[in-house]
């Protein structure tokens, strides 16, 4: 299932216990279940998101490249990023913590985090192996917290131990930035720019030439890049976007579907239909009457 998170869903669709919601943070700590199929979960969150690999390994397509991710390392996803578990290991254990754009605009070293370029290129990291402990005591401080019973001083006690998180990576960033630093080339330049192209069009403008255009490249230029460079051609990348949308508004919105096909700009609603049975394998009504 492909999802839109936001602060404001995360609970309904990860069934979360609506009275742990806290203005700015949601913390999630899963296990994965093999009955489970978590290779089909494409997420994109609205502000900044941690995943914690806990236990086991996992891949994973982070802005359009694959990752292989291990015990111990920190996947660091930035506000708008795709994030799309190819697989996990049985024993897979993750932590997440999810931080609202609201929450981000209060801190400079998080305002600083979501505009590093570097950061973007570069989303999994992990901390030197003498500070797995302190970030271990970290994390299970911060799941305490998260779930104690409220209390005037609850909100800022969470607040200062996720801001000492932060800070330790930031501090691992530094560290790798100081011995590799990343040059951000053309190839970057192309894929970002048509990540926020398609992040903002793809319900409108569903045809090669319009992107092309706005890069100013030819189509076939531009899918043979995106296809070499990403595995999917600039088609595909539309496709998923759009999905990632109706499937969203599937999931965590009482819109008929009649009105989902308004609101992704298609004709008909048996258009959209034909459109999410091809691409899913299952119909719009199946999909949202899925547990």
């Amino acid at each position: 299932m492909a999802l839109f998170i936001t602060l404001d869903n995360v609970h309904t669709l990860y069934n979360i216990d609506v009275s742990k919601k806290m203005d700015g943070i949601a913390v999630l700590h899963q296990h994965h279940h093999p009955a489970k199929e978590y290779h089909k979960h494409t997420r994109l969150f609205d502000g900044l998101l941690l995943g914690f690999l806990m236990k086991g390994s996992m891949k994973a397509q982070i802005h359009f490249l694959e990752y292989e991710i291990n015990a111990g390392d920190i996947a660091v996803l930035q506000p708008q990023l795709m994030i799309d578990t190819k697989s996990l290991s049985d024993d897979a254990e993750i932590i997440s913590i999810a931080l609202s754009s609201d929450f981000i605009t209060s801190f400079p070293i998080l305002r600083e985090f979501i505009m590093n370029d570097q950061i973007r290129w570069r989303p999994v990291i992990r901390l030197k192996e003498e500070e797995f402990v302190l970030q271990n005591e970290l994390l299970s401080l911060i799941q305490k917290f998260y779930h104690k019973k409220e209390s005037p001083g609850k909100a800022e006690m969470l607040r200062h131990l996720v801001i000492s998180l932060m800070c330790m990576i930031s501090e691992a960033y530094s560290d790798l930035q100081d011995h590799k630093s990343l040059i951000k080339n053309r190839t970057h330049e192309i894929i970002d720019d048509f990540y926020l192209l398609i992040s903002k069009y793809a319900t409108q403008q569903r045809t090669v030439k319009f992107y092309a255009e706005r890069l100013h490249l030819t189509p076939q230029y531009l899918s043979t890049f995106l296809k070499q460079k990403t595995g999917k051609s600039v088609l595909q990348w539309i496709d998923h976007t759009v999905i990632l949308h109706a499937k969203t508004l599937l999931k965590s919105s009482s819109l008929s579907v009649k009105q989902i096909s308004n609101e992704l700009h298609f004709e008909e609603t048996s258009l959209f239909c034909r459109y999410f049975k091809r691409i899913t394998g299952v119909s719009p009504g199946t999909f949202r009457n899925e547990q």
